[in-house]
């Protein structure tokens, strides 16, 4: 019988400790990731921005609403928000109640899809499988059917209400203790949205410095903005992977992204220019989904110094 038995039941309890540790304890266990960043020109004086994505708020998710909260105590320069704050359509009040301290601070943002449409259920092997075809999101994908339509203009007009900018397919201007920053923004290229051809030109001259701002990091994106000579593009949607193998990382990133740059600093290069992308692991998940497995929930504080 222990011949017979021993191991599947051993390979069961395995996976059943680390599905509980993925949900009951690292889902939960809240990083702050610290990051430099040498993009400014020189002589300029650093600047520390906070990034927060990938929220996904639920209902009843205290501990993430506090520690949200508390990023505040970070008194960063300014905050970017790359999309994709909720899960759940009744989760706008809890998302502007937890980021309430922050938007005391300047700050600007992007959507993702699931600000618009709520998540639904499905196997997460077809993450693999569109890995492998080339298909993600409505890249490829036929639209989607019998959507849940979240409340995103509530969200909006939260965000708008506290002075931060709403960079949809737009640009904008932060003004940092007598600092000009012009933040060039996209709609979500998931759920094909962006509209790059509106903002295109690259930095506008006016600004002491400018930085990309979208939510899932597609390459054709990526592309526009490090032709156009943005030095710096910040994005979401990865959950770094979300569930990953120790000491080899990422399987997925739900875009064409390969894994190597799933989250954290790495550099972009098109048509011989090369920009620092940061991509945030975020600090949730899909409400279907709720583990995170050697992918701990992250916000990042990038200090951007000079060049030199």
């Amino acid at each position: 019988m222990r011949a017979r038995y021993g191991i599947p039941l051993g390979i069961t309890a395995a996976g059943a400790a680390g599905l509980l540790y993925a949900a009951g304890f690292e889902a939960r266990s809240f990083r702050l990731r610290r990051v430099t960043v040498p993009v400014l020109p020189s002589g300029m004086r650093p600047l520390r921005v906070l990034q927060v994505s990938d929220i996904h708020m639920v209902g009843g998710q205290r501990k993430k609403q506090r520690w949200l909260r508390s990023l505040a105590g970070l008194r960063p320069d300014f905050v970017i928000n790359t999309g994709d704050n909720l899960s759940d359509p009744e989760g706008v009040p809890e998302v502007l109640d937890a980021l309430g301290p922050l938007m005391e601070f300047p700050g600007a943002y992007v959507f993702g899809s699931n600000d618009y449409y709520g998540p639904k259920l499905r196997n997460p092997a077809r993450y693999l499988v569109e890995r492998i075809q080339g298909r993600h999101g409505l890249n490829g994908n036929p639209p989607a059917v019998g959507a849940i339509h979240n409340p995103w203009e509530d969200l909006r007009d939260g965000f708008d209400a506290a002075g931060w900018l709403n960079l949809t397919n737009t640009r904008g201007t932060l003004k940092i203790e007598g600092t000009s920053i012009e933040l060039t923004g996209l709609d979500d290229p998931h759920i094909k949205r962006d509209r790059y051809a509106e903002v295109a030109g690259g930095p506008s001259g006016s600004a002491d410095f400018s930085m990309g701002v979208v939510h899932a990091p597609y390459l054709r994106v990526l592309d526009s903005f490090t032709a156009d000579g943005y030095p710096l593009v910040l994005a979401g949607h990865t959950h770094g992977g979300q569930l990953c193998i120790p000491f080899y990382g990422a399987l997925v990133t739900n875009c064409d992204l390969d894994t190597d740059r799933v989250k954290g600093l790495s550099t972009h290069t098109s048509e011989g220019r090369t920009s620092y992308l940061h991509v945030s692991a975020g600090c949730g998940t899909n409400r279907y989904t709720p583990v995170r497995f050697a992918c701990p929930p992250e916000a990042t504080l990038l200090t951007l110094v000079g060049r030199d």
